[in-house]
């Protein structure tokens, strides 16, 4: 009695297939996204500070100019919406610790 193994063969390279498209890459894709935005909450924070250094009491959208210059010297390009929020955020957080 000969078995015909090729079947069996495809039948398990399919299903580890889908294991990897549905388990595997959507864990990549989590974790590069978290390091992405650690590293982008890092530089906008360091920005955020050094803006708040150099114009003191200058206007907001000075300092949120300088921090989206900082940004983009560093190469990281993101959506200003993003920045936007980040940036709002760092700020409550210094003027918080002010108090």
């Amino acid at each position: 009695m000969n078995f015909d193994l090729t079947d069996i063969i495809e039948c398990v390279i399919a299903l580890l297939s889908a294991i990897v498209s549905a388990f595997l890459i959507p864990y990549i894709k989590n974790q590069l996204s978290e390091n992405k935005r650690s590293h982008l909450n890092f530089w906008v924070k360091t920005a955020v500070k050094a803006a708040e250094q150099l114009f003191g009491s200058k206007t907001g959208q000075q300092k949120k100019e300088y921090v989206v210059a900082f940004l983009l010297s560093k190469g990281i390009v993101v959506d200003i919406d993003e920045v936007t929020a980040l940036i709002e955020s760092e700020v409550y957080k210094l003027t918080e610790a002010a108090e």
